[in-house]
């Protein structure tokens, strides 16, 4: 379980964006798998709480099933990205397919931006992709939807790899739901003890 992919080797995967200036002690918190009215509009009230502005890479289905949720995170003056139509992993579909998906939650959601589920995209579809949209990796994925990991472990982890300009994932998704709601806060306030900003994409 990865929890940073070593910089050496981020070049080798193509062009994507892992992290931002790393000159600048800012953190970069994004939410994967959204939005649902189960989960979203409590990540909001947190963020809210904290006056924090994040970025939402939302799953076009939940988009279209839950378009109330997805506008009032618009509202709240957060950031939207695209994560496929049907979350689905770039090495199981033909470059065709997988493109195809994308556009097709791009109805929905009107951003330049783009995460792959998983991470796992082919070199030839990040090639097809990366005219139209940023793709957005990350520099510290939490691990949050990982229910054998304890509160206090994902925090750790947090606070360990966070460093200037990482781009953070956690998941407003149910899965994710009660270890995100509980280490959310406490992260926020471990950064701002810090000294960090916070940055939309």
């Amino acid at each position: 379980m990865s929890i940073q992919v070593p910089d050496l080797l981020r070049p080798l995967l193509g062009k994507l964006t892992w992290r931002r200036d790393s000159s600048s002690k800012a953190i970069y918190i994004t939410f994967d798998d959204g939005p649902l009215p189960e989960v979203t509009p409590l990540v909001l009230d947190v963020l809210d709480k904290y006056n924090v502005k994040a970025t939402f890479f939302c799953v076009g289905d939940n988009v279209r099933k839950h378009p109330e949720v997805y506008a009032e995170v618009v509202r709240r003056g957060h950031k939207t990205g695209n994560h496929t139509f049907n979350h689905i992993k770039g090495f199981s579909f033909s470059d065709d397919e997988y493109v195809a998906n994308v556009e097709k939650a791009a109805e929905y959601i009107d951003s330049e931006l783009f995460r792959p589920p998983y991470g796992r995209i082919k070199r030839s579809q990040i090639k097809r992709l990366q005219s139209t949209y940023e793709i957005i990796m990350w520099d510290l994925i939490t691990y949050d939807y990982n229910r054998k990991l304890s509160k206090e472990s994902i925090l750790r982890n947090v606070k360990h790899y966070s460093r200037n300009g990482s781009i953070v994932v956690f998941h407003d998704s149910i899965k994710a739901k009660d270890n995100m709601l509980a280490v959310l806060p406490m992260a926020i306030e471990y950064w701002n003890s810090r000294g960090y900003t916070y940055g939309v994409l």
